[in-house]
C-alpha cells in the first residue's frame, strides 16, 4: 500500500474557503515541500495561500476518454487544477502528472491552457477529426472562478458553434449562464446538452464540502434559466457521501425537475490515489462525530477500499447501503422525471469552413 507523507498548514487549522487542509506528498517527487510540525523551533514564515495561476500551452486539448463509466467518448479541459475545493475530487491526482500535489496545490496552483481555443480549431479543421460528442469538462470545472477573467471556456464554446460541433458540458457553477447565447444556439440545432451537479440543498455542508461554488440555490436557478433558454439540462447527484448527504436524493431530484431537468443521474464518492487523505482529514476535520462512519461506510461500499478502481463497482458501489441508495434513486427518478429524457446530441451537422474565412475568427 502507498504511504502519504501529509504537511499541515503552519497553524495546523483549516485554511477558509479550502477543501483540502492538508499537503499530500507528490508520488512522482523523492522530495516535497510543507510544514511538518507548526511548533517546531525555527521561525517560519507564514506560506503564500494565495491562488497562482500557471499559463500552459498545450499542444492538444481533446483527450479520448477509455472508461466504460463514462458515456462521452472524448473531453476536454480548458484548466487543470479546480478552484471549487471539492475535498472527494477525483481528478486531484491528476495535478501530480503536472509536479504539484494533490491537495492545496491542486486547488490554489491552476494550470490555465490560454491557447486551447486555438488548438481545438486546428483539431476540428484536421480531416482526421470524426465528429462525436466531447464532455466539457470530464476532469476539472470548465466554468471554475477563474473562468470569469480568462473566458477560454466562452472561446472554446464559440469554436464548437462555428463547426457544428456537439458538447457536453457538466459544472458546478452558474457562472454557465452568462454563455446562455451561444448554448441556446447550439441547443437549437441539437449540439449541446448541460449537466448541473447539486450535492446538497443544505448550505452549510455546501459550504465545507464544496467552498468555492455556487450555492444550491444559484445552481436550481441556472437549472431553470437553461431550461427556459431550451437548452436541456440533468443534474447529477455526485458523489453520494454516507451519513452526509444520501437522504438528501429525493429533495435533490425533486428541486431539479421542479426546474425543469430532464432527468438525473449519481456516483457515490470514492477516494481514488492521494483523494484519501485529504478526504479522511477533511472528514475528521469538519465532521468529527461520524468521520469515522464515513470512512467505514465508504470502504464497505467499495469491496473493503477507498481506492477502488475497479470498473462499474466505483462509480456505484456494492453492499447494503450501495444497494440503498440505488433503489432510492430508481424509484424517487422514476417518480419526478416520468416523461422526460435527455435528447441526443447530433453529429450531421459538422462543417468545416473555407479555408478563407478562417481569418474572420481569428
Amino acid at each position: 500500500m502507498r504511504s502519504y507523507i501529509v504537511h499541515m498548514p503552519i497553524d495546523g487549522k483549516p485554511i477558509k474557503g479550502r477543501g483540502a487542509a492538508v499537503q499530500v506528498a507528490n508520488r512522482f517527487l523523492k522530495h516535497s515541500y510543507g510544514i511538518v510540525h507548526w511548533e517546531g523551533i525555527d521561525e517560519v514564515e507564514e506560506e503564500d495561500r494565495r491562488t497562482k495561476y500557471v499559463v500552459e500551452h498545450p499542444r492538444t486539448i481533446v483527450n479520448k476518454v477509455n472508461s466504460p463509466d463514462l458515456p462521452m467518448g472524448f473531453s476536454m479541459n480548458p484548466y487543470q487544477g479546480c478552484e471549487h475545493g471539492c475535498a472527494y475530487c477525483y481528478a486531484r491526482p491528476t495535478h501530480e502528472y503536472w509536479g504539484y500535489g494533490a491537495g492545496l496545490d491542486f486547488e490554489r496552483v491552476i494550470i490555465v491552457k490560454r491557447n486551447a481555443p486555438d488548438v481545438l480549431r486546428r483539431t476540428f479543421m484536421d480531416r482526421k477529426w470524426a465528429p462525436a460528442p466531447i464532455m466539457f469538462s470530464g476532469n476539472t470545472d470548465c466554468y471554475q472562478p477563474v473562468e470569469r477573467k480568462e473566458g477560454i471556456t466562452r472561446a472554446m464554446l464559440a469554436v464548437c458553434l462555428e463547426f457544428r460541433q456537439p458538447v457536453a458540458m457538466i459544472t458546478k457553477n452558474a457562472l454557465i449562464l452568462r454563455d446562455l447565447d451561444l448554448l441556446s444556439e447550439m441547443a437549437s440545432m441539437g449540439l449541446a446538452t448541460v449537466a448541473i451537479s447539486l450535492t446538497t440543498l443544505n448550505e452549510d455542508l455546501r459550504r465545507v464540502m464544496e467552498p468555492r461554488t455556487s450555492s444550491a440555490a444559484n445552481r436550481v436557478r441556472a437549472i431553470a434559466e437553461l431550461t427556459k433558454a431550451g437548452v436541456p439540462v440533468m443534474v447529477m447527484t455526485a458523489p453520494i457521501i454516507p451519513a452526509l448527504n444520501e437522504h438528501e436524493i429525493p429533495a435533490l431530484l425533486q428541486a431539479a425537475a421542479d426546474a425543469g431537468a430532464l432527468g438525473a443521474g449519481y456516483t457515490i464518492v470514492r477516494t481514488n490515489g492521494a483523494v484519501k487523505p485529504v478526504f479522511d482529514n477533511w472528514a475528521h476535520e469538519h465532521f468529527p462525530d461520524r468521520a469515522a462512519k464515513v470512512i467505514a461506510q465508504v470502504s464497505a461500499m467499495h469491496g473493503g477500499s477507498m481506492n477502488d478502481s475497479t470498473y462499474g463497482r466505483r462509480m456505484r458501489g456494492e453492499g447494503e447501503f450501495a444497494s440503498t441508495v440505488r433503489q432510492l434513486f430508481k424509484v424517487t427518478h422514476r417518480r419526478v422525471f416520468a416523461g422526460r429524457s435527455i435528447p441526443p446530441l447530433r453529429t450531421d451537422l459538422f462543417t468545416r469552413p473555407q479555408e478563407g474565412q478562417l481569418d474572420l475568427f481569428a
